[in-house]
């Protein structure tokens, strides 16, 4: 059974990709005011992850990060969820690096090294810990 809404996340996600960052932003905006923030879990936490991603504002990032940490806790499967924070806390800690707040950088930093385990021996897996390594230096 396909996901409608996921898949038109995933097009929202290819305009990024593809260099279209406006494109992305518009496409999320009109999906988030189609889901709400009472919308199903997974489908706003996937969606608020990649919008800060397109973000230009840093304070806009982390509302937006913020968003996918609330919806991820609101997840039924504790088993997709737990694959959702190294990515999610590893993104805040980048907000607020970006944003001066060196502390709470460094706690979201822990935090997502801390639930590494919930990740497979992937590539996925290796750029996650590649990019909390490349912000544990930028941190100094």
């Amino acid at each position: 059974m396909t996901d409608d809404v996921l898949v038109a996340i995933d097009a929202g996600l290819r305009q990024h990709i593809g260099g279209d960052r406006a494109g992305a932003y518009a496409t999320f905006t009109e999906l988030w005011a189609s889901i709400g923030p009472e919308g199903d879990p997974l489908h706003r936490v996937a969606l608020a992850h990649h919008m800060a991603d397109v973000c230009d504002d840093p304070a806009e990032e982390l509302e937006w990060d913020l968003r996918a940490l609330a919806a991820a806790g609101a997840m039924t499967d504790s088993a997709t969820a737990r694959g959702f924070y190294p990515s999610l806390h590893l993104n805040l800690g980048e907000d607020y690096r970006k944003l001066g707040d060196a502390a709470s950088a460094r706690e979201h930093l822990a935090l997502a090294r801390a639930r590494l385990d919930a990740l497979g021996d992937d590539d996925y897996a290796a750029g996650i810990r590649l990019a909390l390594d490349g912000l544990a230096e930028r941190l100094g």
